[in-house]
This record gives C-alpha cells, structure tokens and sequence, in this order.
C-alpha cells in the first residue's frame, strides 16, 4: 500500500467529521471519494497529507512517500503580475529540467511565460497540477480539480491524468462530484458521508442501496451512469 488509514476519526470543533475510515491505495491505482456536501471528502484528504490530525485511527504512508496535492481552489492576488513560470516556482525554485517536464506532464508546455491571472479555468487547473508533479510523486491527491470546468475540459483533465498514472505509475485519490466520469475513469469508489457508507468497484457501488440512496438517484439515472457513450451525459449532471 502507498497509504492506508486505520480507524481514522477526525474531529473539527465539537464535530466529528470522520469516523472510522478504512481505506488504502496501491501504486497504479485511482481511488475516487465521493459524498455530498459536508461529508468529509476534503477533510479527508487533509488528513492524508497531514494537515489535520486525526482525534484517534492511523494513516500509514509507505516509506519515503512522495505526495504531489491539487487543492481545490488557490486564491492568487489579481493585482500582482505573476507569469506561470514564477507560479510554478513557489515556495522554492525547481530545476529548469524539472519546471519544464512537470508543465509538459500537465499538458502545458509554452505557457510558461504567460501572465497566471490571463489563464483559463482549464489550463490554471492544468498549472496546479504540473506543481503537484514537480518532485514526481508517487500519489496524486485532487480535491475537485474539474469543478470549475465545463464537460470538455473536465474529459481532457482526466485524460492527463490517465497520462500521469501511466508515465510515473503513481497512485491517484481524487475527490469528485461528477459521477458519470467516477463510473469511468476510476478503478475503486468511496463513498462517503462521515464514514464509508459503501465502496467497491465502480460498478458494485453504483447499484448499491446506499448509493442510490445517498444521491437520491431513480433506476433511470443509474441506467445512465452505467452507459458507456459518456458524451449522452450533461456535465450538469452532478451531486450537490
């Protein structure tokens, strides 16, 4: 396992906000969260880097793990004139060599001059994920990295993922609320709501109870979900 969680609660002010997560992930593998709102997901994926504690439970890393994140949002100054490639160096300055197969990785190569605040919603998404890939990792952690992006942009964000996991054979967690692109596109699916309610492989999990009933959804939308033609969907098809 890359990493794995025991018992994992995590307590925010009075509320506790996780409990009990068992879950891992192998190198190779994507693993998608999803819930709605308030469950957790984010939380969760905090947890995994570090930056809540847990109130009790493990997270288990294996040794040396590199972990590359792509928050959810970044707020940048619009006031300050920044180019990508001055972005993409902080907090410390990487190689030349490095900045450069990180941008292409990402999909981005020759935008490194271009004013960060003149990007668009897709290729900023695009820039923080070539930051994530800078020192290589071995996991990739995004906290929904599509959800400022139309349904085009979403396909192709996701398919430079795939591109990653293939290049650098690394794990990948994602948080999603697109849950045609989740039956597609990933290999295990959690589902959470304060704890695992369910999770298995894509398809187990989109017929069970909970997950149905979780997300409110009829027979008819599971149907849709299970179709394999992902251009019948409308990108606004997600869970609030």
């Amino acid at each position: 396992m890359l990493i794995e969680t025991r018992g994992l609660c995590v307590q925010l002010g009075q509320r506790m906000v996780l409990k009990d997560i068992d879950m891992g992930l192998e190198r190779g593998e994507i693993v998608t969260i999803i819930g709605p709102n308030g469950s957790g997901k984010s939380t969760l994926l905090r947890a995994l880097i570090g930056a809540v504690k847990p109130a009790s439970g493990q997270v288990l890393h294996s040794r040396g793990l590199k972990i590359g994140y792509v928050p959810q949002r970044v707020h940048i100054d619009e006031t300050l004139p920044m180019p990508v490639r001055r972005f993409m160096s902080l907090p410390r300055r990487p190689s030349a060599e490095a900045l450069d197969a990180a941008m292409a990785g990402a999909g981005i190569s020759g935008l490194d001059q271009q004013q960060v605040m003149s990007l668009s919603g897709g290729e900023f998404q695009r820039v923080l994920l070539a930051r994530a890939l800078l020192e290589k990792p071995d996991l990739l952690l995004l906290d929904e990295a599509t959800q400022s992006l139309d349904h085009r942009g979403s396909a192709g964000f996701y398919r430079q993922i795939d591109a990653v996991r293939e290049e650098l054979g690394c794990g990948v967690i994602m948080v999603s609320h697109e849950l045609h692109v989740v039956m597609r596109r990933t290999d295990h699916v959690i589902c959470l709501n304060g704890h695992i309610c369910c999770q298995g492989k894509p398809e187990v999990v989109s017929a069970s109870p909970e997950y149905q009933s979780l997300f409110d959804l009829d027979d008819m939308e599971t149907a849709v979900y299970h179709h394999h033609d992902h251009h019948s969907y409308s990108h606004n098809n997600r869970v609030n």
